[in-house]
């Protein structure tokens, strides 16, 4: 996948406002408001900026946080990582390497295999759906 470069404005233009002060402004949105909190629905989640696949609902699970929570992204490279040293703390902040879009934060108090929480904004996801088998 080729990365994804837009100007401000049309960052704007694709994006609704809360899509945009999360993903490219850096803003969390508040606890258990985010669609995809309690969903339960089979299927990958993409980055809501540029469509890249970025976790399967496989490795969804509940963190009790209010966000969408994921021990593990598809594959290593889709999610990179910066330092976020905002308000005082020192936390490891998520983004798509293929566009930048902001996703949210990596803890180290997920489940097995990873130990990893990646606490994810709804606003900066977009689900796909699985198919369901056709017989």
């Amino acid at each position: 996948m080729n990365k994804v470069t837009k100007t401000d404005a049309e960052w704007r233009a694709q994006l609704d406002d809360i899509q945009y002060k999360v993903t490219r402004e850096h803003a969390t949105e508040r606890a258990w408001t985010g669609k995809y909190a309690t969903n339960k629905d089979p299927g990958i989640y993409n980055c809501v900026c540029c469509g890249a696949p970025l976790f399967d609902s496989d490795t969804k699970f509940e963190s009790g946080s209010g966000w969408p929570s994921f021990f593990a992204p598809l594959t290593e490279t889709v999610v990179g990582t910066t330092v976020d040293k905002s308000f005082g703390m020192v936390r490891t902040e998520a983004h798509c390497s293929n566009c930048g879009a902001h996703l949210g934060h990596i803890f180290d108090d997920g489940p097995a295999p990873t130990g990893l929480r990646y606490c994810m904004n709804s606003a900066s996801l977009d689900l796909v759906p699985k198919q369901k088998d056709l017989k």
